[in-house]
């Protein structure tokens, strides 16, 4: 675990609200100047914490109305049988996380596509096509209350 002084947990904050935000106006947010940003940036960048910039597209505006759950069984838990099943599940555009899990089932995917029909599509050609699967077990969104990908920021006690 890292430590995050209070400046980097403002730095996350700001930049997971906006990921567009120059160094110049972060330091101007922060009320600090642009050097110390600029390389507490980069080296939250360095060490991981920051992983990538992306955009976050409205799936519904492209068209992707239905989201599901997936729920998978694998008939067998060999590493090599799991392995196969992560990488082609993993290759699966319709995929959008995919989670090793305890209880019942061994992983849960998120899986977003244009419509009923095309989830069919989906389960019967792409899952069904994988030699592993044992069972799996739909459940579908039928409104999303939040969605957010930015972690709460809380700065590490010292």
């Amino acid at each position: 675990m890292h430590n995050l002084d209070d400046i980097d947990a403002k730095i996350l904050h700001l930049l997971q609200q906006d990921a567009t935000l120059k160094t110049r106006e972060l330091s101007e947010k922060l009320n600090l100047s642009y050097t110390p940003v600029y390389e507490r940036v980069r080296r939250l960048e360095k060490e991981g914490i920051i992983k990538k910039y992306v955009a976050l597209v409205d799936r519904e505006k492209v068209g992707k109305k239905l989201m599901a759950f997936c729920n998978i069984a694998l008939k067998e838990h060999s590493k090599v049988m799991g392995e196969k099943f992560v990488k082609a599940v993993s290759a699966m555009g319709e995929v959008m996380e995919c989670f090793n899990i305890s209880g019942d089932y061994d992983f849960l995917l998120k899986v977003v596509v244009d419509d009923m029909s095309q989830y069919q599509q989906f389960l019967m050609q792409k899952l069904g096509s994988l030699e592993n699967i044992g069972s799996t077990h739909s459940l579908f969104v039928m409104g999303e209350i939040k969605n957010s990908s930015a972690l709460e920021m809380i700065p590490s006690k010292k």
